[in-house]
């Protein structure tokens, strides 16, 4: 009777361990995030956050030099920056070596028997994300407000930024005969392991496709949305949250999902920053594939890109919020060449 009861028992205990295995162990931490009522609560767990905590550590900058020479005048071909003082560029350069190739040092982008030489394409890649940071941290301030980012922000000490995407190419099912898998039943960390399409970035953060899943009748004649629009829209929101570590209830009213009117401003927030993902991969990504060796492109011969997970990498700010800029104010950039037209198109987003 003893034995029985003790395979029972484990038995049982198995069982509860396989119900149990998608549960977070406790304990958990429960934030009120909306009004009472509303469950609009984010549910942390402090081990997750003590985990990634190290990695959004700021390092250490130096103050901002004094001016002085210009570095236009006294190195060759300077094509960015070279309003800077000496002191300034050179500051910045070995910030930025810290930040990209802290292993490779200075020759990961230069020729060192000559730096005004263009022969290496990261250099070439470099100066153009340069100006990327200037373009997000001037024109797409409704997305990084104040705090902007920096080449840390992405790289944190890795020469390519962990998380990136490619365009997943076609995964046909049946030698062809069962028609295109388009990424689902894949699990993939990008959707967070859902059978979701794991590759809804080509379709929102290269292309300006629609996210929208609800439509205000059955009728197909007027509700353009399909099950397969729905599935990437999914994709993606789960790759959002993910990605910032949070629930659908830090940019929704999970009561009303889809009414800007009850959505917390966070929504809107993340709106300019799916526009502002569109923007620096088709302006600054896209041009560049040339540029790559081959080894550095995706399976359908693309540049990597950016998504929501390359800054933030699981916090809810990327570096819990904390600025770099005032150490390296060049960064901030001019470009407001587009801030109008880009806040036109969101307010009659949300009417």
């Amino acid at each position: 009777m003893k034995t029985i009861f003790a395979k029972f028992s484990l038995l049982f205990i198995l069982f509860s361990m396989l119900l149990l295995a998608g549960c977070e162990r406790p304990p958990i931490e429960a934030v009120q995030h909306g009004y009472r009522g509303t469950a609009m609560d984010e549910i942390y767990n402090p081990r997750t956050l003590a985990a990634q905590a190290p990695n959004n550590v700021v390092p250490a900058s130096y103050p901002v030099p004094a001016d002085g020479p210009k570095a236009a005048t006294a190195y060759k071909n300077v094509k960015v920056l070279g309003n800077l003082s000496t002191a300034q560029f050179t500051t910045f350069m070995v910030s930025m070596t810290s930040w990209v190739s802290p292993q490779q040092g200075c020759a990961y982008c230069h020729n060192v028997e000559n730096f005004a030489d263009d022969s290496k394409y990261t250099k070439v890649v470099a100066r153009r994300m340069i100006q990327m940071n200037q373009r997000i941290n001037s024109t797409w301030q409704t997305h990084v407000k104040q705090t902007g980012v920096t080449c840390y922000t992405c790289h944190r000490g890795n020469n390519i930024p962990q998380q990136v995407w490619f365009t997943a190419p076609e995964q046909k099912q049946g030698n062809g005969w069962l028609g295109n898998k388009n990424g689902q039943n894949t699990p993939s960390q990008s959707v967070g392991l859902s059978s979701l399409p794991y590759d809804p970035f080509t379709s929102f953060l290269l292309k300006d496709s629609m996210i929208e899943v609800n439509g205000d009748t059955a009728l197909r004649t007027v509700n353009k949305r399909n099950i397969k629009d729905t599935e990437k829209t999914f994709g993606l929101m789960i790759h959002m949250s993910k990605s910032l570590g949070v629930n659908c209830s830090y940019c929704h009213n999970t009561r009303a999902i889809a009414s800007w009117k009850e959505s917390p401003p966070q929504r809107a927030t993340a709106w300019y920053g799916i526009r502002m993902a569109q923007d620096i991969n088709n302006n600054f990504m896209v041009p560049l594939t040339a540029v790559f060796p081959a080894h550095r492109l995706g399976p359908t011969g693309d540049v990597a890109k950016a998504n929501c997970a390359t800054c933030h990498q699981g916090a809810y700010k990327p570096l819990y919020g904390v600025s770099m800029l005032a150490n390296f104010p060049y960064l901030r950039g001019t470009d407001t060449t587009t801030a109008a037209s880009i806040s036109g198109a969101a307010n009659t987003a949300v009417k």
